[in-house]
């Protein structure tokens, strides 16, 4: 089990998770807190707020599991059963803890509000565990040994809450007590204009190590590999990560753009700045897509100006300057128009470069000469040179099509500015 303790298990619990109403990124949250304390972590269950349910998941995780971290089901409403149904489970009587009272009482008044006799089932806990407090609500959590061997840590769904609790309790009690013994590091590298299994090929060898090791996924229209590596300590951890990294970004060449939390977006903005050099787009299918990536980052009115949406032609005509006999003879969906537009952004907001597109985003509007999915995007740099690039995204839906241009745009700005 690795650092000698055994392995955790996440229990997320709550209706909204299984209906898809609420994104569980509580599970994330802490698969990688788990991570980076070396705990190993191999299960994750979500269930409904039922007791049978839960402890019916319960169960299962007691005989596999030495650590559970149960989120979700601590507040005071009557569809909040998680302590209890652990309670029942080991059939362990609910003891209410006066100070948690009197911490409820003064969080209540804080606020002008008088608690319901319901606030005060938060005070209770099983007989025998320990309090896991709560800065920040009113529910609290607890840490319980409830067999030898086996320790159960309860926390509320609200992210805010859970994090807090977890970070200034739970981890130190973790670590005091020898569960934290080495850690994980993880680097996930990013490519573009790359297919995934294309990727896999190039470096499937990798995916024979063991320490550190390498799995490639897809999504948001890039491949990404992750090196994962395990050490005494995490600055040990990332010096097993380095050279394997380095070896990878080498084998993807032109098509890797950066790591982690970086974005194409990103690294174009660092780019920019690194050039002192400024950017407008012009932006016809995507409907502001790429300005809306561009000023997702922060500080990017350092570098990005502005941008026109050219919908319709006389948009195209009267504020970019395209030529009413192009469109005319070549359509809006065409190189030359890609690239006026390119031109006449940059000319008009006075940047250092520009970039345009223009493209069939469906479902209707293709033809068998100009299909769905068709994308021409033009790019005009500071020298004055203006180049367009075809695209072909195929029978995709359209939001799917908008996105894969404004990320491809990026790209080829990327690659100019490189």
């Amino acid at each position: 089990m690795g650092n000698g303790k055994g392995a955790a298990e996440v229990i997320c619990v709550g209706t909204e998770l299984l209906l898809g109403d609420i994104l569980n990124g509580n599970a994330r949250y802490l698969a990688q807190e788990l991570a980076a304390l070396g705990i190993p972590h191999y299960y994750q269950t979500v269930v409904g707020d039922n007791p049978n349910r839960i402890q019916r998941a319960l169960a299962i995780a007691c005989e596999r599991s030495r650590l559970i971290l149960f989120t979700g089901g601590l507040g005071p409403t009557p569809d909040d059963l998680t302590t209890e149904a652990i309670a029942d489970f080991f059939d362990a009587p609910l003891i209410e803890w006066p100070n948690v009272v009197e911490d409820i009482r003064k969080k209540y008044a804080s606020i002008g509000v008088a608690p319901t006799d319901s606030s005060f089932k938060q005070a209770l806990q099983p007989q025998g565990a320990e309090l896991l407090p709560n800065n920040s609500g009113t529910a609290p959590g607890m840490i319980w040994e409830a067999r030898p061997g086996l320790v159960l840590m309860t926390f509320p769904g609200v992210p805010r809450e859970m994090k807090g609790m977890w970070s200034e309790t739970s981890v130190p009690w973790l670590k005091q007590r020898g569960w934290s013994q080495g850690t994980f590091a993880s680097r996930t590298l990013k490519f573009h204009g790359i297919g995934e299994s294309t990727l896999a090929e190039q470096v499937a060898p990798y995916f024979e190590r063991e320490n550190p090791t390498v799995a490639p996924y897809a999504g948001d229209g890039e491949v990404r590999l992750r090196v994962t590596a395990r050490a005494e300590t995490e600055a040990e951890a990332i010096a097993l990560i380095d050279p394997v990294a380095k070896e990878l970004e080498a084998v993807g060449g032109d098509h890797y753009f950066g790591a982690d939390e970086q974005t194409l977006a990103t690294v174009v903005g660092e780019l920019l700045l690194g050039r002192g050099e400024t950017l407008a787009v012009a932006e016809s299918c995507t409907g502001g897509g790429l300005g809306q990536r561009l000023t997702d980052v922060p500080g990017s009115s350092s570098y990005f100006w502005g941008g026109v949406i050219s919908y319709d032609n006389s948009v195209k005509q009267n504020l970019l300057g395209v030529e009413a006999e192009v469109l005319e003879k070549q359509g809006a969906v065409s190189e030359v128009v890609a690239e006026q537009m390119a031109q006449g952004v940059r000319a008009a907001l006075k940047t250092s470069w520009g970039i345009g597109i223009t493209g069939i985003a469906g479902p209707g509007g293709g033809s068998d000469e100009k299909p769905v999915g068709l994308v021409y995007i033009g790019i005009a740099g500071p020298d004055g040179s203006v180049k367009a690039v075809k695209c072909l995204f195929g029978q995709r839906e359209r939001g799917v099509i908008r996105d894969r241009a404004a990320l491809e745009a990026l790209n080829l700005l990327r690659l100019a500015l490189a």
